[in-house]
């Protein structure tokens, strides 16, 4: 072969080897994100460290009491947990979307009997971890119901287990007596816990009143149950903090009508109490969710249907002038509407052990700030509706943060959020995903979501970074990402790198290595016990910034999460 041939096939492979270190790694072009730490856009409320489920009475169970006693250490920001059936008649065993605390009944010459045990040990476990109650003041006693006996739609989900009969979701025969119950319940709760305490606490009227599944009453009936109780929660204490009503998605007909009318009642309805204009409020409560399907054998989630109910909910409070700044509690905000559904009857919800949930939570969270932003309104919290499902079996597909005791890939954005304190910091990105856009259409095309949202505090500073898409694929190249900071001190800083991926923060994919073992040994149960845990991508290291600026670049997977902390 001649020379000249050789020369020519040489630079034909040197042209093919340029070709393939462009695109032959990952096809996808890099996204560029910069943050300003110059540039700040306020405080950011730590919505994140909101906390809900069904079953009150996993709270002071075995790892019931373990997943609270982590959520507790997520950060210095004290945490808030509410939970359904707080005054539901029942033995005290709990079931898939079922607890109960006995805490009202009558002897036979009818007058109440008040039993505060059961409240009692849920909120003296929270409080033991330095957590604040959203005391959820429902659902009705048996005693009180205008139908007792009936039984409870609940235990449909699960048809092993026993029926429920307490009348729950009717109103009361007596919303004098009913009152009586919750001034005594605050009042006894001063007692226990000490004023100051118990006036930090929100108290919130029912659940989804707009549900047939939870409110046999009438709106109107709502309403009246909400006034007297307002009435009877202030008389205890005047500087309780009380709100509702905790409806469905807001952008729905039933909640979006029911939200609307018992707005307008709060500024100027008649009370059912007083006679008088106006009823006490010092937050608003609504619900939020998405909608995942499964096509073609693929999880296909929908963040756009659950910004859509969190903004319409926004521009719903933002019309009424008087009530626009009031708190606003998202009480649940999830991916869809189950918790208590297990994956493996419900494929839809294949997503909640993966490191989906955990990018998916970092992407909506941000945009929801975004949003009250957009809106002027004063958000203050937003319920992650996840805790754990004690005895199942190992990753059964619940919507939860651990399973068993086993710590999932989500648990750890939440530890994330932890270590972003102070003011949040202008970040731009290349991608082109962002509040509006996903609010509109979701994730659906080609592109994925990578986005960042910072925080700057004294000393230190926490980019978080994800790369969500709502196609359930992890088979994907990962995304080159470049982070551009500025406005860094001029002297060497530390930076350390977490990461949720397939092999960091993750038990789910070490349990699948393992075998997925229905009972895992003790060592293995260590095993997965440590890999549920926040994770380094590297040891921390000293970078010297040029002029206050330092670039940081890296790989991140789809549906990966990472957190850059920089401290000084």
């Amino acid at each position: 072969m001649s020379s000249k041939i050789i020369s020519r096939c040489f630079f034909f492979l040197i042209l093919l080897s340029i070709s393939l270190g462009g695109y032959g790694q990952s096809k996808t072009p890099t996204v560029s994100i910069d943050v300003n730490l110059l540039q700040t856009e306020g405080r950011l409320p730590p919505i994140w460290e909101y906390f809900g489920y069904d079953e009150a009475n996993y709270t002071y169970m075995k790892d019931g009491k373990k997943l609270l006693t982590e959520i507790a250490a997520l950060s210095p920001v004290r945490v808030n947990v509410r939970a359904h059936n707080m005054l539901t008649s029942g033995d005290a065993i709990p079931g898939l979307k079922w607890s109960s605390t006995n805490a009202y009944t009558e002897d036979s010459n009818g007058k109440p009997v008040y039993n505060w045990k059961i409240i009692d040990s849920i909120f003296d476990t929270y409080i033991q971890r330095g957590m604040k109650p959203i005391a959820e003041i429902g659902f009705m006693p048996e005693a009180l119901s205008v139908n007792p006996g009936s039984v409870s739609e609940e235990t449909q989900l699960d048809k092993t287990k026993p029926k429920h009969y307490s009348g729950w979701p009717y109103p009361p025969k007596s919303y004098e007596k009913w009152a009586e119950l919750v001034f005594q319940w605050v009042k006894h709760s001063v007692q226990r816990y000490g004023k100051t305490e118990v006036e930090s606490w929100y108290w919130e009227v029912w659940n989804e009143p707009d549900l047939t599944f939870y409110w046999k009453g009438n709106t109107d009936e709502y309403i009246k149950l909400y006034d007297y109780t307002a009435d009877a929660v202030k008389r205890a204490l005047p500087t309780a903090k009380i709100g509702g009503p905790e409806t469905t998605s807001p952008d729905g007909k039933s909640g979006g009508e029911l939200l609307q009318k018992f707005l307008t009642h709060i500024v100027s309805g008649k009370n059912y109490v007083t006679g008088k204009p106006g009823t006490p409020l010092d937050f608003i409560t609504f619900h939020a969710k998405g909608a995942p399907k499964l096509i073609d054998g693929v999880v296909w989630m929908n963040m756009g249907n659950q910004l859509r109910s969190i903004d319409k909910g926004f521009e719903i409070v933002s019309s009424i002038p008087s009530l626009k700044k009031l708190p606003i509690v998202i009480g649940e905000s999830d991916p869809e509407g189950c918790a208590a559904c297990p994956g493996d009857l419900h494929p839809e919800y294949a997503y909640r052990n993966s490191t989906m949930y955990a990018s998916y939570t970092a992407a909506v969270m941000t945009r929801t700030y975004d949003l009250a932003t957009k809106r002027g309104v004063n958000l203050s919290g937003a319920v992650t509706w996840a805790f754990e499902f004690e005895d199942q079996p190992y990753f059964r597909g619940f919507r939860d943060l651990a399973t068993n005791g086993i710590d999932k890939p989500v648990l750890n954005v939440f530890r994330m959020f932890g270590m972003m304190q102070g003011n949040r910091v202008t970040t731009t990105s290349t991608s082109k995903q962002n509040y509006i856009t996903i609010r509109d259409s979701s994730v659906r095309g080609q592109e994925p979501d990578v986005n960042a949202l910072a925080t700057k505090s004294t000393n230190a500073t926490a980019i978080l970074v994800w790369n969500y898409h709502d196609k359930n694929d992890t088979d994907v190249p990962s995304t080159p990402v470049s982070i551009l900071v500025k406005g860094l001190p001029l002297r060497n800083v530390l930076l350390t790198q977490y990461i949720i991926d397939q092999t960091h923060s993750n038990a789910y994919t070490v349990w699948k290595k393992m075998g997925s073992p229905k009972t895992p040994t003790l060592e293995e149960y260590k095993i997965l016990e440590a890999a549920g845990q926040l994770k380094e991508a590297y040891s921390p290291k000293y970078i010297t910034p040029v002029n206050g600026e330092t670039k940081i670049d890296f790989d991140l997977e789809r549906q990966g999460v990472t957190l850059l902390k920089i401290t000084w």
